[in-house]
C-alpha cells in the first residue's frame, strides 16, 4: 500500500498533499457558480457550504491527480439539481426583490452597464447560463464542463453558443461589435472562443 501511495505521488508531485487544504483556493469561483444558478446570495452561500460540506466529508473519492476544482463545481452542480428536484418549484421574482438584494460589482466605464448584462444573463435559459460560467467565466475546457454536467462536448458547446447570440440579441450589439467592458469575468462569458485554461 506504501508503495502504491509512493508511485502515486511520483507521478504527480502535486497531489502528494491533502486536497483538503486545497479547497479554500476554490471558494470564490464555488460561490460564482453558486449565484449563477440560485440567483440569490443567501442560497448561493448555503450552496456552497453544503458542496464543501460533500466534498471533505467525501475526499477519500477524490482521485488524487485530477482536477479538483472541476470535482467540486461537479458536486455543486449535482447537489443544486437534486435540492430543486426535491422541491419542484422555483421563486418567483418578478418584482424583483430579490435580485435588489444581491450584491453588485462596481460600475465599469463602457457603454453597457455591468447591470445591464446581469439583467440579460438572468434571461437565458438555465442550461445556456451554466455553460456560459463553465467555459467563459470560470475556464472549464468544454470537455471538463461536459463531464461536469454529464452531456456531450458537443451540446456545452451548443448551449454556450445559443447563449452568446441571445446575449448579444438582449444586449441589442451588432454581429461583429465588441462589447465594452473592464470586467474579464463578462468579457470571458461573450468571448465566442473557449478561454485559455488557468
Amino acid at each position: 500500500m506504501a508503495d502504491a501511495n509512493k508511485r502515486n505521488s511520483d507521478r504527480n508531485p502535486a497531489s502528494a498533499g491533502d486536497p483538503r487544504d486545497e479547497l479554500v483556493t476554490h471558494l470564490t469561483a464555488l460561490r460564482a457558480f453558486a449565484l449563477s444558478l440560485t440567483r440569490e446570495g443567501a442560497a448561493a452561500d448555503d450552496l456552497v457550504q453544503d458542496t464543501i460540506v460533500k466534498a471533505w466529508t467525501n475526499m477519500d473519492k477524490f482521485q488524487a491527480g485530477t482536477n479538483l476544482r472541476a470535482w467540486l463545481f461537479t458536486i455543486l452542480r449535482n447537489t443544486f439539481y437534486s435540492a430543486r428536484r426535491k422541491t419542484k418549484r422555483e421563486v418567483s421574482d418578478t418584482d424583483g426583490i430579490h435580485a435588489a438584494r444581491q450584491a453588485t460589482r462596481p460600475e465599469h466605464d463602457g457603454r453597457l452597464a455591468l447591470k445591464d448584462f446581469r439583467a440579460a444573463f438572468e434571461q437565458l435559459p438555465d442550461e445556456q447560463r451554466e455553460a456560459l460560467i463553465l467555459v467563459g467565466a470560470s475556464g472549464f475546457s468544454y470537455e471538463e464542463a461536459a463531464d461536469m454536467t454529464g452531456v456531450a462536448i458537443g451540446t456545452v458547446k451548443s448551449r454556450a453558443n445559443r447563449g452568446r447570440r441571445k446575449l448579444a440579441e438582449l444586449l441589442h450589439m451588432a454581429e461583429d461589435e465588441e462589447l465594452d467592458m473592464t470586467d474579464q469575468a463578462t468579457l470571458a462569458v461573450m468571448a465566442a472562443n473557449q478561454p485559455v485554461r488557468r
